[in-house]
């Protein structure tokens, strides 16, 4: 497997000049072509066959009527991977490269100092009109800091297919639009400082 982009990476000066900036800034930013392209396909390739096998189920909602499936709010199918999974390499070499991202920003992220992650969230909205309304990951203290997504929609066009995350970055002038291309990794705070919605995908 051709690793050499990825050894030419220095994550540690990704994190501190790039990532570090742009949360205090604008609260979120995005790495492009971060795998590489063949990387990025045994990733692809992954969660298509989790999604095959029907490993992936509705997103529930929390809050107080949690466990609820609301199509219509929330559309995707879900599975969580430690990254310890038999054929989970590929999955589990990103993780470990996210990881050390966030730990390369260290005490510079404000308050925060992450210490560990939760699973991934593998998701597949099935096209449809399917999206996610406006929504907070973390609007009640539960720990969680930082959103990472790794997108893998290959030759995606977000004017025909949709799919765009809308960012609302609190006290800010502007929205952020964000296409879910391939290969693309994006980071946001997961607190009130980020409500954010998935707008309506019109495929898989």
């Amino acid at each position: 497997m051709p690793l050499g982009h990825i050894m030419r990476l220095d994550l540690e000066k990704i994190a501190l000049e790039y990532i570090v900036p742009c949360l205090h800034e604008v609260g979120f930013c995005y790495l492009d072509n971060f795998l590489g392209e063949v990387v990025g396909d045994c990733v692809l390739e992954r969660v298509k066959q989790l999604h095959r096998n029907g490993a992936l189920r509705d997103g529930q909602l929390a809050g107080p009527r949690a466990g609820v499936s609301k199509r219509h709010l929330r559309g995707d199918q879900i599975t969580w991977i430690g990254g310890n999974e038999e054929g989970c390499e590929a999955i589990s070499f990103l993780l470990s490269l996210i990881d050390r991202l966030v730990l390369y920003c260290g005490s510079r992220l404000g308050k925060y100092y992450v210490k560990e992650r939760s699973k991934a969230m593998v998701a597949c909205y099935p096209g449809n009109g399917t999206g996610y309304v406006r929504h907070v990951d973390n609007p009640n203290g539960d720990g969680r800091c930082i959103t990472c997504i790794y997108y893998l929609n290959k030759n995606w066009d977000a004017k025909l297919h949709g799919g765009i995350l809308r960012i609302f970055p609190e006290g800010k002038s502007f929205i952020a639009d964000v296409e879910p291309i391939f290969d693309r990794l994006l980071f946001f705070w997961s607190d009130r400082r980020n409500p954010h919605e998935v707008q309506p995908s019109y495929a898989t």
